[in-house]
């Protein structure tokens, strides 16, 4: 098997000091790329640079990028754009097998070797066609360590790193995307265990993180675009201007807008239906079996989580303080910057702006 992604995957680790550091993410999605680059300026970290280059559908479908040619294109409108060279690229949940084990050892080769040893029962691949990285969590009394690790096809790493190397991009690090997310809206030394939800278009993305690492993660295969699709049906609009009704109206109660509120929430519903079910999992077994406490709060990200009247819907059905996420929460005060780029807009960036904080030293305290 391949060490460590081809030494270009870190699950959750500071990079070595001595690198420079760009600063620089790449997300690539269904909906398109995403880049975000950051300053260091007097204050602490701006925003810079972003773009973002929308993709067909199926150009990347389910994790997979279909269309290289597309891809690549997409990869050097945006980086051009924002003067990027080198930076963080970010791997589907979807594609991911994540697991948590318990091994002995002082250190991480020593991690790593007793992990090969039964990695197959840890990741449902094949281990000759698995990468993994592994991160150190917690260590117990008789000396093993709790380990939180990410397995994923080395064809997937594989392809990755071609259609970039054929952008004419340096790939620092590869990371499974959630990861990234926790970075991005977390504050550095947060302990709570949180649900991070990413409404994208055609997916959501759950991820439950304690300490900002995750601890479970899938996809849901229904995003904001079922939203979108509803607006259609009901006014009978071209999907540009569904989106703006989407945006303007939400799933906010009004008077006399009762059929098109029903075929809203028909959507809300079955994005609900499935957080719940997983959520109500969680739940029992962190408390009954443990050791992980319960989820605390939710927080909303992804470009469908600022549909009106979504958090609000979603803490009614979970019990559970919902907002909408900050992606800006490790970036300098906006009492010295103003970002340039719109709140609503720069929850799509959160991947994108988590990759690029892994080269802040400061990340990891």
């Amino acid at each position: 098997m391949t060490p460590v992604f081809g030494g270009r995957i870190r699950a959750a680790f500071a990079p070595p000091q001595y690198l420079a550091s760009p600063l620089s993410g790449v997300d690539i999605s269904t909906s398109g790329v995403k880049v975000a680059r950051l300053t260091e300026g007097p204050h602490g970290l701006t925003l810079s640079h972003y773009a973002q280059a929308r993709l067909p559908l199926g150009v990347f479908t389910d994790g997979e990028i279909i269309d290289q040619k597309a891809i690549i294109e997409a990869l050097q409108t945006t980086t051009q754009a924002s003067g990027i060279t080198a930076a963080n690229v970010a791997l589907s949940e979807s594609k991911a097998y994540l697991f948590e084990t318990t091994v002995p050892g002082a250190g991480k080769p020593q991690w790593r070797l007793a992990i090969e040893q039964h990695l197959d029962e840890l990741v449902p691949l094949p281990p000759q066609e698995t990468a993994f990285d592994i991160i150190g969590i917690n260590r117990k009394e008789n000396g093993d360590e709790s380990i939180v690790g990410v397995g994923f096809a080395q064809r997937m790493v594989d392809e990755t790193l071609s259609v970039f190397d054929q952008a004419n991009i340096s790939v620092r690090a590869l990371e499974e995307e959630t990861f990234a997310m926790a970075r991005a809206l977390l504050p550095v030394g947060d302990t709570s265990t949180t649900l991070i939800i990413d409404v994208g278009k055609t997916t959501t993305k759950m991820a439950i993180v304690t300490a900002r690492i995750p601890h479970f993660a899938t996809t849901i295969g229904i995003g904001g675009h079922a939203f979108t699709l509803a607006v259609q049906k009901h006014f009978g609009v071209t999907e540009s201007e569904a989106r703006k009704v989407k945006a303007e109206r939400g799933i906010v109660p009004v008077a006399g807008n009762e059929d098109y509120l029903a075929a809203m929430l028909s959507t809300a519903a079955a994005i609900r239906d499935e957080i719940s079910t997983r959520l109500t999992y969680w739940q029992e077994k962190a408390v009954i079996q443990g050791p992980h406490p319960p989820v605390s709060q939710v927080i909303l990200t992804g470009g469908n989580a600022s549909v009106r009247g979504f958090p609000e819907y979603l803490e009614g059905a979970l019990q559970i303080p919902v907002s909408a996420g900050d992606v800006f929460t490790n970036l300098a005060s906006r009492d010295t910057w103003i970002p340039t780029l719109d709140y609503t807009e720069s929850l799509a960036y959160t991947t994108a702006i988590g990759l690029a904080l892994r080269d802040d030293t400061s990340q990891y305290g």
